[in-house]
């Protein structure tokens, strides 16, 4: 595995796992807001080790449900606070990376959550990048093609 494949490509080791049902599951937080201008927002991070593009997730808490999972990564990870919807907007898929050498696939259930504040400090604020951008250009910037999709689908979909 290289971080030079395309991201299906990587995937594609892992097919049978993940038809066996064997993929674990975390839970993200698509973050949005309405800039300036009126227009909606969206707030991606960097991962901490490849610094890649994503969204705020992790994986199930025992005792919170998956929306209130996505609303404590959103603060941990970004640093915004607020409430994310209960039922899930959709599902991506990706490798995650264990160490140099494991990785397992991973199904991210994702929330939409309407930010309502946005901190200065939170936990992991030295470890990752954050940016607001349009639904289109965050699209751009992450790699996993169905992350993308509900990023694109932002474009069109009422979120307040």
């Amino acid at each position: 595995m290289t971080k030079n494949e395309p991201h299906l490509a990587r995937l594609a080791a892992y097919a049978e796992t993940m038809m066996n049902g064997e993929m674990v599951e975390q839970f993200g937080a698509i973050c949005s807001r309405t800039g300036a201008d009126g227009a909606i927002e969206v707030l991606l991070i960097t991962t901490r080790e490849t610094h890649r593009w994503t969204i705020p997730k992790g994986w199930p808490i025992k005792g919170l449900k998956p929306n209130e999972v996505a609303e404590r990564e959103a603060w941990e990870e970004a640093g915004v606070k607020g409430k994310a919807k209960k039922k899930p907007f959709g599902y991506y898929t990706y490798l995650k990376v264990l160490d140099a050498e494991n990785a397992t696939p991973s199904i991210v259930e994702v929330h939409l959550l309407e930010v309502e504040k946005v901190c200065t400090k939170f936990p992991e604020r030295k470890q990752r990048t954050t940016e607001w951008l349009s639904p289109s250009e965050a699209a751009m910037r992450v790699q996993e093609p169905e992350l993308k999709g509900l990023l694109a689908r932002l474009i069109e979909y009422p979120i307040r």
